[in-house]
């Protein structure tokens, strides 16, 4: 069963995101925000992060930055599920490392889609 860390300062969302991704039958580790989640990153197994860009502490791409200069983490899918949706924002996900971005509200079918394409 594969693990995602997903991260989001939003109790709400990150009920419904974990409901989608634990009905479609991944195992769930939630953070509050990308301290929290990097935190949990060093002591769980994560194959994949989906994580919210606008958060306190840590962003999405300072976490996706942190993540990506360690070694256990090179290669780890890393989605960024978020309101935001320039071109700009975009480039810099990209330019962090990020694999994917996807834009809020999201449809659960999709984002499974796209969990499924890039963990392959």
């Amino acid at each position: 069963m594969l693990s995602i860390l997903a991260v989001d300062d939003s109790p709400s969302m990150r009920k419904m995101v974990s409901f989608t991704l634990t009905g479609a039958g991944y195992h769930v580790v939630e953070a509050v925000d990308g301290q929290d989640a990097f935190e949990k990153a060093q002591t769980e197994k994560v194959d994949l992060v989906l994580a919210d860009q606008n958060m306190p502490r840590l962003d999405g791409i300072g976490l996706t930055r942190l993540l990506r200069e360690s070694p256990k983490f090179k290669t780890t899918p890393i989605l960024i599920l978020t309101t935001e949706s320039s071109d700009q924002m975009k480039q810099a996900g990209r330019a962090a490392g990020a694999t994917g971005w996807l834009v809020k509200p999201f449809d659960p079918n999709r984002l499974i889609e796209v969990i499924q394409k890039v963990t392959r």
